[in-house]
C-alpha cells in the first residue's frame, strides 16, 4: 500500500522567521501573519518606538519574538542584529527584505550624490547586507529568501523622476535571480515580490523636488488600480504573497517575481 501523500500547506509552525523594515506597513502585516501561520519572527527596523508598537500589537498571536533596531545600510547594525539572531536561534529558515526609502523624487540633474547613495544603500545594499548575513543559518537547513522590490523599475517607469527608487528596486530582481542559482545546491530559494500602490507610510520618506519638469503628460485611465477600483493594496495582501512564498507550497519556486498590484502596472507601464 502506498503511503498517503503529504499536502504541502501555508503552515510556518516551529520556522524561524527574519522580516527587515518590520516596524510598520507590510513588514508588520508579515510578521502579524507569519505569527498566526506559526512561526517565531525575529524583527528589525531602524525605528526603536515602531518596533516596540509592532511587537505589543503581535506578542499575542504566541510564538518567539525578537526585536533589534538597525540601520540595514550599516554593515556593523546588521552584523550585530544577525549575532543576536545566531545566539537565540540555530537556523533561519525564512528571511523578508522588506526595508525600504523612496528617498528623493526629482529630475536627474537636481538629485546629489549623496541622495542617490542612500536610496541604494538602503533598497539595495540593506537587501544584500541581509541576505549574505543571514547565509550562515539558512544553510543550516535551507529555507526561503524573499525581496521586497516595486512595479517601480520592473514593469512601471512613467513615474519620471523616481530614477534612484526604481533603479534600486530593478536590482533587486537581478540580486534574486544571482543568488536563486548560487544558492539552489544549499536548498535556498530566492523571490521577489513586486508591489504596486500599497496603504503604507513609505510616502513619508518620499523627498519631491520639480517633478513638473519631467513628468509626461500622460492622462491614464480613471482608477489607478483596476482589479479594485483604484485603491491601494492592504500591506496584508502582499504579506500573504510572502507566506505563499515562506511555505512549503512553493517549494520548488526560485528566481521568480510575484506582481501584487491588481494590475496597476499594466495600466500605467
Amino acid at each position: 500500500m502506498e503511503t498517503p501523500q503529504t499536502i504541502p500547506t501555508l503552515s510556518l509552525k516551529g520556522r524561524n522567521a527574519l522580516i527587515t523594515g518590520a516596524g510598520s506597513g507590510i513588514g508588520a502585516a508579515t510578521a502579524e501573519l507569519f505569527l498566526q501561520a506559526g512561526a517565531n519572527v525575529a524583527l528589525l527596523d531602524i525605528d526603536s518606538e515602531r518596533l516596540i508598537r509592532t511587537r505589543k500589537r503581535i506578542e499575542a498571536d504566541g510564538g518567539d519574538v525578537l526585536t533589534a533596531s538597525v540601520d540595514i545600510a550599516s554593515p556593523g547594525d546588521v552584523e550585530t542584529a544577525f549575532a543576536q539572531i545566531s545566539s537565540a536561534w540555530p537556523r533561519l529558515d525564512v528571511v523578508i527584505a522588506n526595508a525600504g526609502i523612496n528617498g528623493v523624487w526629482a529630475p536627474l540633474e537636481k538629485i546629489s550624490a549623496e541622495e542617490w547613495n542612500r536610496t541604494m544603500q538602503v533598497n539595495l545594499t540593506g537587501a544584500f547586507l541581509t541576505l549574505q548575513n543571514a547565509l550562515p543559518l539558512l544553510r543550516k537547513g535551507g529555507g526561503s529568501v524573499v525581496l521586497i522590490s516595486s512595479i517601480n523599475g520592473t514593469r512601471v517607469f512613467s513615474n519620471s523622476g523616481a530614477t534612484a527608487y526604481a533603479c534600486s528596486k530593478a536590482a533587486l530582481v537581478a540580486l534574486a535571480k544571482m543568488a536563486a542559482l548560487e544558492l539552489a545546491r544549499d536548498r535556498i530559494r530566492v523571490n521577489v515580490i513586486c508591489p504596486g500602490s500599497v496603504e503604507t507610510a513609505i510616502d513619508q520618506s518620499t523627498q519631491s523636488r520639480s517633478l513638473g519638469t519631467v513628468r509626461q503628460p500622460v492622462i491614464f485611465p480613471s482608477g489607478e488600480v483596476p482589479l479594485t477600483g483604484g485603491k491601494p493594496a492592504s500591506p496584508n495582501q502582499v504579506a500573504e504573497a510572502a507566506l505563499f512564498l515562506a511555505s512549503d507550497l512553493s517549494s520548488h519556486i526560485t528566481g521568480t517575481e510575484i506582481f501584487v498590484d491588481g494590475a496597476q502596472s499594466l495600466l500605467k507601464g
